[in-house]
């Protein structure tokens, strides 16, 4: 344990708690803060001037991140049999109905993200209670509910992301993996920033980006200048 901690400390002591970092800075000194054996996940956390109360205000969606996300997500596909050989064609790991809403009734949650066609909403409908918490429930506005599962397979398969805000106002998102590529961190975080600010809501008053910041796996926060991506 002493190692794991003076490892820590030394880890801590490259980021400077009282300095906002330019996001290319950031970008460079999440890769030099990684003190796992594994190809960690970069995470970035978004915290917008918004009520997430206010209906119009509680901000959820999707980007598609130019350099994906270092992870294969594994994706079901809820459908009817004449949606099957299109849903598998495109590359979901899980394709079917009746035997998934069973096992997910029974407590199954393997799977990264669900596609569903519109057809057979009513039937998962009742799965809430098991996706909801895991937000793993389709829905319209982010593309999971859809009679074209070909290219909402293709699109998550592709690095497109589910974002929605949480009671505290802040978006958390996966956006790569610490063996990317400074730049390539960077341009994926910059395309979740533009979406975001596309996404302002017209009742959203004072500052928008409040304030972002990066981590991976285990290591400690980087602050990030909101002037650097707005």
């Amino acid at each position: 344990m002493a190692t794991i901690t003076k490892k820590r400390k030394a880890v801590d002591a490259k980021v400077d708690k009282n300095k906002q970092y330019s996001l290319g800075e950031a970008a460079a000194l999440v890769k030099d803060l990684n003190c796992t054996k594994f190809d960690s996940s970069v995470d970035v956390h978004i915290r917008l001037g918004v009520d997430p109360k206010k209906a119009d205000q509680a901000i959820r969606g999707t980007v598609s991140l130019p350099h994906g996300t270092g992870k294969t997500k594994r994706v079901l596909v809820l459908c009817t049999p004449d949606k099957e050989a299109e849903a598998k064609a495109a590359g979901a790991d899980f394709v079917g109905l009746d035997e998934f809403v069973q096992k997910i009734e029974g407590g199954w949650t393997d799977i990264d993200v669900i596609i569903a066609t519109p057809a057979v909403m009513p039937k998962i409908g009742r799965l809430g209670k098991v996706l909801g918490p895991r937000n793993l429930m389709p829905n319209p506005k982010t593309g999971t509910v859809t009679n074209d599962v070909a290219t909402a397979v293709n699109d998550v398969k592709g690095g497109k992301i589910a974002f929605k805000i949480d009671k505290a106002g802040i978006i958390h998102a996966s956006i790569g993996r610490i063996s990317f590529e400074p730049n390539k961190i960077a341009e994926n975080v910059q395309e979740l920033v533009n979406t975001l600010v596309r996404m302002k809501p017209a009742t959203a008053k004072g500052t928008y980006l409040k304030g972002i910041s990066m981590a991976s796996t285990m290591s400690p926060g980087i602050a990030i200048d909101t002037k650097s991506v707005a």
